[in-house]
């Protein structure tokens, strides 16, 4: 499949794509963290092809979007709307088959509420992060290692200038579950 991962500076996601034998490409503002297929630019300007994606793994910013930031919502009103836009814009792409990842937060109330919400802790990893899934002709994540230790650890990351990133970086588990699950009987 020709899998298009937007929205993804880490490369996680995109390589265990790779990994399962799918043309697989990341696109984001930012450089890659990882070598491999990357596309260095706004991803906006790679939906509109048809034919061009069988797959859309998105993972539109959540600043404005995230409940974690709801005591801001009042003051960046105009952002929240350009950030929905972009959600909207993702999926609406098209593109046969879409995910949009996010954390709990306002696509639930002002576009529709997630498919799915996953945990870390599902998919081999001890940690607390709720992660809403809005999925497009694809089936649910099914869990694949239920692990104990549920401790909430991503949301204690220290301030800093990475810690955007830290938090927003995909854990290995899931990545491999969407590789593994939606990468197949699907061509």
């Amino acid at each position: 499949m020709k899998v298009l991962i937007a929205c993804e500076f880490s490369g996680i996601v995109r390589d265990a794509f790779i990994r399962q034998g799918h043309n697989a490409v990341s696109c984001d503002l930012l450089p890659t963290e990882r070598l491999g297929p990357h596309i260095h630019d706004d991803v906006f300007e790679y939906l509109h092809h048809k034919g061009d994606w069988d797959l859309m793994i998105a993972f539109p910013p959540c600043t404005h979007l995230a409940v974690s930031g709801a005591r801001w919502f009042k003051d960046k009103r105009k952002e929240q709307e350009q950030a929905l836009d972009f959600v909207r814009l993702l999926l609406n792409a098209d593109i046969p088959r879409i995910c949009l990842e996010n954390p709990v937060g306002v696509i639930s109330t002002k576009i529709r509420k997630p498919d799915q919400i996953i945990q870390p802790w599902q998919f081999g990893h001890g940690e607390t992060k709720k992660t809403c899934l809005w999925l497009k002709d694809l089936p649910l994540l099914k869990p694949t290692n239920i692990v104990s230790g549920r401790e909430g650890r991503v949301w204690r990351e220290p301030p800093g200038e990475n810690r955007w990133k830290n938090r927003s970086r995909t854990y290995q588990g899931i990545a491999d579950a969407m590789a593994k699950q939606w990468g197949v009987g699907r061509e």
